[in-house]
């Protein structure tokens, strides 16, 4: 009797310590979505430095030209290898394949009969095999939210290198058009 009120104590314990466990991971998700909203912020931010470089880009090549008609040699621009692999292909939103079905242990047990194996089939074995199963199913949620969260920081680190990659390309794009701004203000 004695280890029967032990036993529904330890059980009572770790329910209660998986339900507060439970409480404190739901900010952690929220942080993932705050996350992403502002590196997309901020990818936004240089595809419009990008946007506005073409036209500078242009406003130089029409300022370059000789007697306004015809670009000089020298002074066209190349189209470097960082500026194709920043902003060559947009990798953002493509999916490359469908997810697969995965049974979790939840299920398992679901299908196997139980978390205890049953001696008197009376309403303590019952409790506890509610108690066993909330549990359970709160481990298989933090489980299941641990994965979104890693699958999240794995496309936020995507996300992060894109926008390192078109930062690299944007600062190399601005200091060839002040270099050749200069230039050009220079010999004339």
């Amino acid at each position: 009797m004695a280890e029967d009120a032990d036993m529904r104590n330890e059980l009572e314990e770790m329910q209660r310590r998986a339900d507060q466990l439970a409480d404190e991971v739901r900010p952690v998700a929220k942080l993932g979505a705050w996350g992403w909203e502002q590196l997309e912020r901020i990818e936004e931010g240089m595809d419009q430095i990008n946007k506005d470089m073409k036209e500078a880009e242009k406003n130089l090549t029409d300022l370059g030209k000789f007697c306004g008609l015809c670009v000089c040699p020298c002074n066209k621009l190349k189209s470097s290898d960082a500026y194709k692999k920043a902003w060559g292909n947009n990798q953002d939103g493509v999916v490359a394949s469908q997810p697969a079905r995965v049974v979790d242990e939840r299920e398992q047990m679901a299908i196997s009969g139980g978390f205890i194996r049953r001696v008197t089939n009376d309403a303590r074995e019952n409790e506890m095999d509610e108690n066993l199963e909330q549990v359970s199913g709160i481990i298989g949620n933090l489980r299941h939210m641990a994965l979104d969260m890693g699958n999240e920081i794995d496309t936020q680190n995507r996300q992060i290198d894109r926008i390192m990659e078109k930062a690299d390309s944007n600062k190399t794009r601005i200091d060839e058009a002040n270099q050749r701004a200069t230039k050009m203000l220079g010999s004339g």
